[in-house]
Formats: C-alpha cells, sequence, structure tokens
C-alpha cells in the first residue's frame, strides 16, 4: 500500500496550544483522510502533541495558517529534499497560492474533498498538476464522516462543522474568500448521526457561525438542538455565532438545553465608529449600547459568553482604552479575547494597508511569523504602536490580576447557575491567563510589552 501522510504543523509552541482547552484536532486532515481511496495507508502528524520525525511516506499533505504557515514550509522542504511530493492546503496557502508552490509540489484552493479523488490518482498516474481548485461542496449532499480514529486521542474536544461559508465580508476575515458568501448547511440528520457516533463528551462545532443569519438557518439551528435533545446525546458544546442569536430565545434555550456550555461572539470594538470601518454589519445593526443584553439573554439560559475583542484600530485614544477595560470588566463577558489587529492574505484589511504602504512586516514568507495576533505589523493612524503595546498590557494584565480575576470568575459563578458550564469558564480564563503570561516572560515579547505609556 501506498503511504499518505498528513501533517498539522505547530510552529512556536505557545498561545492557545499550552492549554487543551483552547487547542482543538485539525478536522481538515481527517475529512482527507476519510475521502483517500481504501488502498492507501493514511496517518495524521500532529505537531501540537507529536514530536515531529521525519518519516517514509509516498505523499505528504500539509495545511496551514498563516500563522504556522514557515514551519509547513520547513517541513515541506525536509521531504521534497528526499524527492517526496507535498502537497499544502488550508486558508494561507488559498489565499496565496504563488508563494506556496515555491515551497510545495501542489496547492489545493478551496475545499479539498469535492478534488481530493483526482489529485490521487494525477499522483498515481504522476500526472500531479501543481494546483488544483475544490469546488464549493452543496453541503446538503455531504455526507463524508471525517476520520476521528487517526486523530490523536489527547484532545478535550471533538470538532464537527455543520455548515460552511459566510455572506458578510468583514475587513479583517478571510473566511468569505476562502470558503464562499453563500451560507451552505448540512442536513441536521447527518450531522446528528455523526454526533451520535463519537464517542467523546465534548464537541466544538467549528462553524463561523452556527446559528447562521436568516429565519432558514435560526429554523435549522432549532432542529439540530432539539435532535440533539431528542436523542440524548447528552453532549456538552461550544459554538462559534453573531450577537443575532440573542435575537430569538427560544435558540439560546434549546441550545442551552442541548448542552451549550459556552459561546463564541465576536464584539470586536465598542466603538460604532470603528464596526463600520471594520464592516461589521450585523453589530451595527444591534448596536453596541445592546451589547450587555445579548451576554444578559446567554447568561438567563446558563450559558457562558467568550467575547472576542480587536485593538489597534486607527485614531483609538486612551479614553477608548480605558472605557474598553472598564467594559470588559463589568459587562459580565465570561471569557475575554483580546487581539491586536492583524492583516490576513485575503481581507479586505491587507489590501489596503498594502496600497497605503502601511504594512510594517513584509519580508514574506519570513515575516508571516509575526502575524499570530499579538504583533502590530502595520502602522495604525493616529495612534502610536507602543501606546497600544503598553495598553494592550494594561488591559490584559487588569483582566487577570487580583482581584479583579477572582471578582470576573465570581459573577459567572453565580449568573451561570451551573456548575459544568462555570468549569467550562474556568479552564478558559485559566487558559488565557497562562497564555498572557507565558507572554509577558517569553524574551521576544517582554521588552514589547512593558515599553510605551499606560492609562
Amino acid at each position: 500500500m501506498k503511504k499518505l501522510l498528513l501533517i498539522n504543523p505547530a510552529g512556536r509552541k505557545g498561545g492557545y496550544l499550552l492549554s487543551r482547552f483552547s487547542t482543538f484536532p485539525p478536522l481538515g486532515l481527517a475529512y482527507i483522510a476519510a475521502v483517500t481511496p481504501s488502498d492507501w495507508e493514511v496517518k495524521i502528524v500532529d505537531e501540537n502533541f507529536d514530536e515531529f520525525v521525519l518519516e517514509d511516506a509516498d505523499l505528504v499533505g500539509i495545511t496551514a495558517f498563516t500563522s504556522n504557515i514557515n514551519r509547513a514550509y520547513k517541513i515541506s522542504s525536509m521531504y521534497r529534499d528526499r524527492k517526496v511530493k507535498v502537497i499544502i492546503g488550508g486558508i494561507h496557502a488559498s489565499m496565496l497560492p504563488n508563494e506556496a508552490l515555491q515551497y510545495v509540489n501542489t496547492v489545493v484552493i478551496g475545499e479539498v474533498e469535492g478534488v481530493w479523488e483526482r489529485v490521487i490518482k494525477d499522483f498515481e498516474n504522476n500526472q500531479l498538476s501543481s494546483q488544483y481548485k475544490g469546488s464549493q461542496l452543496d453541503l446538503t449532499q455531504f455526507k463524508v464522516i471525517p476520520r476521528r480514529d487517526l486523530l490523536n486521542p489527547k484532545y478535550l474536544w471533538h470538532s464537527v462543522q455543520t455548515s460552511r461559508g459566510c455572506p458578510f465580508n468583514c475587513h479583517f476575515c478571510s473566511v468569505s474568500s476562502y470558503l464562499g458568501r453563500i451560507y451552505r448547511q448540512r442536513n441536521v440528520q447527518n450531522v446528528l448521526n455523526e454526533l451520535e457516533g463519537i464517542k467523546g463528551k465534548y464537541i466544538t462545532f467549528v462553524d463561523d457561525n452556527m446559528i447562521g443569519y436568516s429565519s432558514e438557518s435560526k429554523n435549522r439551528a432549532l432542529e439540530l438542538f432539539n435532535g440533539m435533545i431528542q436523542r440524548r446525546l447528552h453532549k456538552k458544546w461550544w459554538m462559534q455565532t453573531s450577537i443575532n442569536a440573542a435575537d430569538d430565545e427560544r435558540v439560546v434555550e434549546l441550545a442551552a438545553q442541548s448542552g451549550c456550555m459556552f459561546v463564541f461572539i465576536g464584539f470586536e470594538t465598542i466603538n460604532q465608529g470603528m464596526l463600520k470601518g471594520m464592516e461589521k454589519g450585523i453589530n451595527l445593526k444591534i448596536g453596541v449600547e445592546n451589547y450587555k443584553k445579548v451576554v444578559d439573554c446567554f447568561h438567563k439560559y446558563g450559558i457562558g459568553v467568550l467575547g472576542a475583542f480587536i485593538i489597534g484600530n486607527d485614531y483609538e485614544t486612551p479614553t477608548y482604552y480605558k472605557a474598553l477595560t472598564e467594559f470588559l470588566v463589568y459587562s459580565g463577558i465570561d471569557i475575554i479575547q483580546l487581539t491586536l489587529l492583524t492583516p490576513l492574505p485575503g481581507t479586505q484589511l491587507m489590501e489596503k494597508l498594502q496600497r497605503e504602504g502601511r504594512l510594517i512586516y513584509q519580508n514574506f514568507p519570513h515575516d508571516w511569523d509575526k502575524y499570530h495576533f499579538i504583533y502590530m505589523v502595520h502602522q495604525p493612524q493616529g495612534v502610536g504602536i507602543n501606546a497600544i503595546y503598553a495598553d494592550y498590557s494594561y488591559i490584559k494584565n487588569r483582566i487577570y490580576s487580583f482581584p479583579t480575576y477572582q471578582y470576573r470568575l465570581l459573577k459567572s459563578f453565580i449568573k451561570l447557575k451551573s456548575m459544568k458550564n462555570f468549569y467550562a469558564i474556568y479552564k478558559g480564563n485559566q487558559a488565557g491567563k497562562k497564555r498572557w503570561l507565558n507572554l509577558q516572560h517569553h524574551q521576544e515579547y517582554s521588552t514589547t510589552f512593558k515599553s510605551g505609556s499606560v492609562l
């Protein structure tokens, strides 16, 4: 049998990879394994847990984000030196296929499942092309079950995907460029069957927005949650969604009854003008003044909220940072993800900053190592970079220091009324705190975050 080696590169072992709570299995590789012909031996090597060892293979497949793309290129070079063909896919290579082709033999752009059989046949016939473009699949007919048996058993979460695509086009996000602007959804019964076959208890739904944006998608979510309840799956899970999910309390209530512990929501900023610049339409529609109502709605049904925020936008001020800090402390948001604005390939933000000549680090691919949300890689307007670093550090220290950290946890404990859900919130906060402490003590970053002024 020919051997296919699928690799999930980790690069620097830091950030959220420091905790099992915030580390997730490479579901894309499990899907590739599932659509690989049965006369191939398939193995997944995952650097999240496995120490990389060069081993024999007939063909190598790699997936990567921008943050770990250089590790992917390094691994590829090792195999190409041994005359082994290397194929790369994933969002970074799909956005920059010409760059990737300098380091691999073949790039698969977009969704791989529909084109993988042809890729394998071409390889077997020694006719492998340099590029393949996967089409956007009709998920209503998609019944492939990923090969979870090949994933590392140390993962806490089992990843499940029920939809692809996003009708929005936020300026910092490349999802719509990668998966399209049509919101495609899997058949509910197929999803329920997949969930029923998963032995583990903890599920992360990796959809970019599980609830969706229309009455049709909300009805599908209701059908899915009802199905989980009726089948007595007894899973504990979390999802990504937008703030519009709180518009319909039936959705939130059934999500809670079916086992939802917390939701990830991109609030991004508490400034309406900045939301407009981000083209975050759904947040603009609901309004920042209603953010707390969204949080309260989920809390009403015992669901925690992981809120994502971004700083490093143009014209941020000390007054804004102070207001944001107070909001984060007192809004009731249970887990806080605060990142620095980072332009990624395929985004409107990247195109704008390149056009305006505002990128600081653009020696690619080397400088991709800095594009992982803790560096300012561009020059913002109206605010100094040192001030952004200093205030980022101030906010993080405030969130995770005594007595604010304990106050936030106590507030979550009271609001959620569920020890299991609170424990998930506690573990999420511990993962975030560990990440921040590790970053502060890392020599590469320590001087960066201690520079500049504070509030």
